[in-house]
């Protein structure tokens, strides 16, 4: 395998460097942070892991064939195209960046020098994600009526995005792996409490292809803490809750039936309510099988789960989202707002 470098030890990244240090064969994992004491933590932790505080030093050293830029999401594209530039393989954390146009430009370079560019979609490698969207592919569900999610804590208050660009890829993302389909239009409406500019909560509204709906609630100002996906289908239901430490994947026989020989409205739609099973589902930590992906992909020259036009994907959506917060949640066409986004920018 090759060395491999982490730039950015905060909060998450220092997760990345744990991993790709345990999964190590006879490669170096370098992290590289401007904070010192970060660093020093670093070293005492995982005693063969080489540091520096210079990005730099990281892009200039051949040995090093592959980058993780997990960085505020603001330096990801600067970090990310110098990287690909430089002839390495990169994994983005989410979001890949913060514009469309910066995404479709490293999706593009990547594409052009033959590079693997992986996004950190987390919860696509969720050993539960995996066996939701085999029950929706399958079937087992019926037709998907409408999904909804939660994203929501009192937790870590963010200076330099909003609650829809620091939570948002990671339940887009997992709609996307669901339905495989990308959606027709996106409303958001939010509201600032804690920063001017800065919003704390957002819902975001979609319609899909085939009548299919979803519902995102996004929050770092909430009583709760819930990681929970619920989907719909004609035949069943299925409830996601990655918060629960056992027991995170249901689904209910539960269903409304319409008849066509009916004699009252009220035998129109009949209720089935039916049992509620709890599939044994063998959950590893999702950062590690995310990171083997990512090693997996660099050593076999493959197209990972979560390549750069996924990533692309999320980000154009965000974008859109977000157009729509800041016009007072205007829907917007997804279609017709990039149509003129290219027109506009040629």
């Amino acid at each position: 395998m090759p060395d491999l470098a982490v730039i950015g030890t905060g909060s998450w990244g220092k997760n990345l460097v744990r991993n790709f240090y345990e999964l190590r064969r006879h490669n170096t994992v370098y992290a590289c942070d401007l904070d010192f004491a970060k660093l020093d933590r670093l070293r005492n932790a995982f005693p063969l892991l080489k540091t520096t505080p210079d990005y730099q030093d990281i892009m200039t050293n051949d040995q090093i064939k592959a980058v993780v830029v997990a960085t505020t999401a603001a330096g990801h594209f600067e970090k990310a195209k110098q990287a690909l530039e430089a002839g390495k393989d990169v994994f983005v954390e989410k979001p890949l960046t913060l514009s469309t146009r910066d995404a479709a430009e490293l999706v593009e370079l990547a594409e052009r020098r033959q590079r693997v560019l992986m996004v950190g979609h987390l919860m696509i490698y969720h050993p539960v994600s995996l066996q939701l969207r085999e029950l929706i592919k399958n079937g087992e569900l019926g037709e998907v009526y409408y999904i909804y999610s939660q994203r929501v804590n009192l937790g870590q208050v963010r200076k330099d995005e909003n609650a829809l660009w620091s939570f948002g890829p990671h339940d887009l993302s997992v709609l996307f792996y669901f339905l495989d389909q990308e959606p027709i239009d996106v409303a958001a409406r939010g509201q600032t409490y804690l920063q001017n500019g800065i919003e704390d909560v957002v819902f975001v509204s979609l319609n899909f292809p085939n009548r299919v709906s979803a519902h995102i609630h996004l929050s770092w100002l909430d009583p709760h803490k819930l990681r929970k996906v619920t989907v719909v289908g004609s035949k069943k239901m299925a409830v996601f809750d990655d918060t629960a430490t056992t027991e995170k994947l249901r689904i209910y026989d539960n269903r409304a039936e319409k008849k066509i020989d009916y004699d009252t409205y009220g035998d129109y739609i009949t209720l089935r309510f039916g049992d509620i099973v709890i599939p044994y589902v063998a959950v590893t930590e999702p950062l590690k099988l995310e990171c083997q992906h990512f090693l997996d992909c660099i050593e076999k020259r493959q197209t990972p789960r979560t390549d750069g036009r996924d990533g692309l994907r999320v980000v154009k959506v965000l974008e859109a989202a977000n157009h729509s917060l800041k016009n007072n949640g205007i829907p917007v066409n997804l279609e017709n707002y990039f149509a003129e986004f290219h027109s506009s920018h040629r």
